[in-house]
Order: structure tokens, then C-alpha cells, then sequence
């Protein structure tokens, strides 16, 4: 069984994602706000790590855990709907690099796994 880091095609394939994605996030004014005074070049290098991480790849990932990485963002009022913004640009990146929609799917479950994170808040109980 292939990882989702591999069936995204790898390293290449997160370096294109990462960087199209940050194109679409600092060009959208529902969310570029968050990212002002970000020093954007060591942030691409840090989403790279962490994508390659989340996707099954090898992990060079030395970044700070989600919580502590966005407590900025969330005392500037960061929340659910700026989160599905995120996850919005994510698609439309991998869909842009003609990424298949089974695997955005994939991508998408990552991404909500790590939603209370991000938004600094207690997991809901699991079912």
C-alpha cells in the first residue's frame, strides 16, 4: 500500500501544492490577513515539511506542534470558516495540479483531523 504522500507523486508534488496554495491564500481577502507580518519564505518551507508529514512521507518536519504554530491566528480571530477557506484553496490547488478527486478527498480528512488543533479548542468526544 502506497502512501498518500507517494500517490500525490512526493516531493514535488507537495513542493507545487505548497507553493500554488500560498499563491491562492495571500491573494484571498478572507484569510491573507492572517498571515500578515509572516515571514512567508520559512513558512512555505515549514508547510512543505509538515505536508510531507501528514501525507505518509519521510519526516523532516522540526516546526512547532499546530496549537502553539496558530495561537497567533487565533487571538486574531481565526475560526471555522476561515479554516474551510484553507481547506477550500487546498482542493482547488490540488485540482489546479490535476490531482484526482478521490485523492483531494484523502487531503481534505487530513486536514479536518487537525481543525481543533488549529483553532486552538477541545476535540469533540468521539461517537
Amino acid at each position: 500500500m502506497t502512501s498518500l504522500y507517494q500517490d500525490l507523486g512526493g516531493a514535488d508534488a507537495v513542493n507545487a501544492t505548497v507553493d500554488l496554495f500560498y499563491r491562492k491564500v495571500l491573494a484571498d481577502a478572507r484569510i491573507n490577513r492572517f498571515f500578515d507580518g509572516i515571514e512567508m519564505p520559512a513558512q512555505i518551507v515549514k508547510q512543505k515539511a509538515f505536508l510531507t508529514v501528514a501525507f505518509g512521507g519521510p519526516n523532516k518536519y522540526t516546526g512547532r506542534a499546530m496549537r502553539a504554530a496558530h495561537r497567533g491566528a487565533v487571538l486574531a480571530g481565526i475560526n471555522d470558516t476561515h479554516f474551510d477557506v484553507v481547506v477550500e484553496l487546498l482542493g482547488e490547488s490540488l485540482t489546479e495540479l490535476g490531482v484526482s478527486p478521490e485523492l483531494i478527498a484523502q487531503d481534505a480528512e487530513i486536514a479536518e483531523s487537525v481543525r481543533d488543533d488549529v483553532l486552538n479548542r477541545q476535540r469533540a468526544p468521539s461517537q
